[in-house]
């Protein structure tokens, strides 16, 4: 027991100086002996990998994906190595004298990886077993003397070395005793031996106990019995050419192969001459599943599957027994050699810590590991590996190992996934190669910002809307995934008339729909540009802006006002008419304004009610009111008129007027009071500024016009759009005429009214994106409606100029009537 204990010692310290010399050449070695319990540590890998024990948590320490990694595991508290489920070394290396474990450990931040043996170190649990409970022994009385040895069975012990089988012992008996010999292989053989003649007179059987003892520290028995039989006759055993046959056997021969023919000779005739070939007790189990020999001619063949890389070796104990009573026997040896043939392909294993790699990963970035290997050997265990081409990966090689690293810029847009074909070939004959695909999923990064569809936007709403009414949607894309491609829209904050943009209008910050804040008023506003941005979710945040112009459209909804004559009080206004006046002598001219625009502005006079419809008529577009015919002295003197003004709009507004024409037999001219001199000098001044200023708005429009049609011109001949809608040079000049002002005056000369128009008379087509110019918001400038008296102001002036200046007998009225637009320039 204290060589036990002796031998353990010295087994654990070599085991501790085989991991010290393993971790010097940079590969980890422990021991551990078999049925350890689940937790019980091996090692601390961390500390000898050099990791500190801040950073056990950050590396992630892991064994690899190798079947025996289930045995074990890394705590990543400490990184210390312990045993996870219950260890047989016999289940794992069978009778092999060193059972040693290849392991991989994988680190993490950055990915490293590292060989680890553990060496699994016997323990004494199973005793020794004989392969039969009774052997019967025949010996010939006085025919067998003193000296003679008689094979005994062998006691198989699962445990090894020390463990393994260490003595026989024999009950005590003056006729027999052990011979104990020690084989090549470290096999104990006992041998009965025959210490003096038998005589079966005096003893015919002898019954006796062979006791198999391993060397444990605590010793395990096991045995059998022993029965000898004495008998007669039959002096020569069966004797083989040789002691030792050798012999050389391709692995995966067929089955019924013949690998050696056996031939043993017996001096005796007869029966005792007779020889039947047979497996003695020496030979393992494993090696007569895979052998067997026919018992007539001695052939020796295979039966099983022969493989190099399970044993390249084995021995074969065959005896050779006559027929004879009793019974000789002969024994040889055959060694089988067994030679290796390429019939494994290679093995690939990739090993990476992660299922993604980021595509804006550097260069020369690590992705992981390829492990390729071969269980065959020589040439046919070396390995060559191929790749697919043209790919932004490729592998460094060391040994048998290598690393994948990145070689390329990757791009997630362009190719969201990689997969690469790799090829390992063995140089056998022929030669043996695995395929294995390794798929990399690149993982988005928020590297592309979004986009909208159109760089801007035209929306139409007529004035008087509802609020809430949906001006527009916007449309934007990003090319990222996730996160990355969740879009945000919102308005950029800005002044309209002092008020905030977010008072007009709103926009849903998930679906871009644009909706209006109020109800808008084309006599305030006509068009309202907006700055929409467009931002999705990653980190950092990317975004683009999108120019959004909404159109406010007139409609039909301000009646006509009646400048002149004034009836806004009680009294109704009079005009004198003397009863000399001829046919088409101006009565009174009405004027009238309407604050819309276009066809809502147009308006038409028409006497609606009339105490002599025959005497006087109305201009339908001036409304002036001329006699029809010469008075009569039957004629009422006091006409009264009423005049219908009314516009072109859908549906039409109208207002009235009422009129009392006092006829007269003369009509004297008074002269002006001062205070209607002031009034008409006040008049006259207003009338030649307004004049002065729509002439100058014309000229400006004018020249603003042949700039825009020579622009469009050049740009035309560079195939680009124009910044208004010119689809060709006819439509120009149908531009250009609509803009010329227009003078109206009366039949003496004097000016009646100018108008100018800046609006088409007819709506236009859709003008949408290709109307305006894709570019920046530079490519825009817009003239805001000019500061001309506001509408209440000259209704105000007309009312407190109510007195009529007569030139040459008639009344002259100035009317004044613009629309304005505003102009892309």
């Amino acid at each position: 027991m204290r060589y036990c204990h002796e031998a353990w010692k010295r087994q654990v310290a070599f085991s501790l100086f085989l991991c010290s010399w393993g971790w010097v050449s940079g590969q980890l070695r422990y021991s551990i002996a078999e049925e350890s319990h689940p937790g019980t540590v091996v090692g601390n890998v961390a500390q000898d990998l050099g990791v500190n024990l801040a950073d056990i948590s950050r590396r992630r320490l892991s064994l690899g994906s190798d079947g025996s990694s289930r045995l074990f595991s890394i705590e990543q508290k400490n990184g210390a190595l312990v045993v996870h489920e219950r260890i047989d070394r016999e289940s794992l290396c069978g009778s092999s004298l060193s059972c040693l474990l290849h392991l991989e450990v994988v680190a993490e931040n950055p990915l490293e990886l590292h060989s680890l043996e553990i060496e699994v170190l016997d323990i004494n649990d199973n005793s020794p077993v004989f392969t039969t409970s009774d052997q019967v022994i025949k010996i010939t009385e006085l025919v067998s003397s003193p000296g003679v040895h008689f094979s005994l069975p062998t006691a198989q012990d699962l445990d090894v070395g020390i463990n393994g089988v260490n003595q026989y012992k024999l009950t005590p008996n003056p006729f027999f005793s052990l011979s104990i010999t020690n084989r090549n292989d470290g096999t104990l053989i006992a041998e009965l031996v025959l210490e003096k003649t038998l005589d079966r007179e005096e003893i015919a059987e002898h019954k006796l106990i062979l006791s198999a003892v391993d060397g444990g520290q605590s010793a395990r028995y096991g045995s059998t019995q022993i029965t000898i039989i004495v008998i007669d006759i039959n002096d020569n055993a069966p004797v083989f050419d040789e002691s030792i046959y050798r012999v050389n056997l391709l692995e995966n021969a067929l089955p019924k192969t013949v690998i050696i023919k056996m031939n043993a000779t017996d001096l005796d005739e007869g029966e005792n001459s007779e020889i039947e070939y047979s497996f003695d007790y020496h030979t393992s189990e494993s090696a007569k599943a895979l052998f067997d020999i026919n018992t007539k001619t001695g052939e020796v063949f295979v039966q099983g599957l022969v493989d190099y890389e399970d044993s390249h070796f084995w021995e074969l104990s065959i005896r050779a027994v006559d027929k004879g009573i009793p019974e000789l026997e002969g024994r040889c040896i055959v060694q089988v050699e067994i030679q290796d043939v390429n019939d494994n392909p290679p093995e690939i294993i990739f090993t990476s810590a992660t299922n993604a790699v980021p595509e804006n990963t550097a260069l020369g970035t690590l992705i992981g590991f390829l492990v390729a290997q071969d269980k065959d050997s020589g040439k046919n265990g070396e390995i060559q590996l191929a790749t697919s081409p043209n790919l932004p990966f490729k592998f460094h090689h060391l040994n048998n190992r290598y690393s994948l690293v990145t070689d390329g810029w990757l791009d997630r847009e362009k190719h969201a996934q990689y997969e690469i074909i790799v090829m390992a070939s063995d140089l056998g004959s022929p030669s043996l190669h695995t395929e294995t695909k390794i798929t990399l999923n690149i993982s988005d990064v928020n590297d592309n910002p979004p986009v909208f569809h159109q760089s801007a936007y035209n929306a139409f709403i007529k004035e008087n809307n509802e609020a809430g009414s949906l001006l527009c949607t916007l449309f934007a894309s990003d090319l990222d995934e996730g996160v990355n491609s969740e879009l945000t829209y919102s308005i950029l904050e800005s002044q309209v008339d002092g008020f905030s943009i977010s008072s007009f209008v709103y926009i849903n910050s998930e679906s871009g729909e644009i909706f209006a804040q109020r109800s808008f008023d084309y006599e305030q506003t006509q068009v309202l540009k907006i700055t929409v941005k467009v931002e999705d979710s990653g980190s950092p945040r990317l975004s683009s802006n999108a120019s959004v112009f909404i159109f406010v459209l007139d409609t039909n909804d301000n009646h006509p006002t009646v400048l002149y004559p004034d009836n806004s009080g009680e009294h109704i206004p009079q005009q004198k008419l003397p009863k000399s006046a001829a046919a088409g002598y101006l009565v009174t001219k009405v004027s009238a304004v309407d604050v819309d625009s276009g066809h809502n502005a147009w308006l038409h006079y028409k006497i609606v009610d009339s105490t002599n419809p025959r005497l006087f008529r109305i201009s339908e577009a001036s409304g002036e009111i001329r006699t029809v015919q010469g008075l009569e002295d039957v004629d009422i003197l006091e006409q009264k008129l009423v005049i219908l003004v009314s516009d072109h709009g859908e549906p039409s507004l109208s207002a009235t007027v009422t009129l009392l024409v006092n006829i007269l037999d003369s009509v004297v001219n008074e002269s002006p009071k001062s205070q209607d001199l002031t009034n008409s000098k006040t008049t006259n001044d207003m009338t030649l500024y307004l004049i002065i200023s729509l002439v100058a708005i014309s000229l400006v429009s004018l020249v603003t016009f042949f700039i825009l049609i020579w622009k469009c011109l050049k740009r035309e001949n560079g195939s680009s759009s124009c910044g208004v809608c010119l689809p060709n040079k006819s439509h120009s000049k149908h531009y250009v005429d609509q803009y010329q002002p227009t003078l109206f005056l009366n039949n003496d000369g004097t000016l009646k009214y100018m108008e100018v128009r800046m609006v088409p008379p007819e709506p236009q087509g859709p003008c949408y994106p290709t109307c305006f110019p894709s570019g920046t918001e530079n490519d825009f400038a817009f003239m805001k409606p000019q500061n001309f008296p506001q509408l209440k102001d000259l209704m105000s002036e007309a009312n407190t100029s109510s007195s009529n200046t007569l030139v040459g007998n008639q009344v002259r009225h100035t009317h004044y009537r613009c629309t304005f637009l505003c102009f892309f320039i």
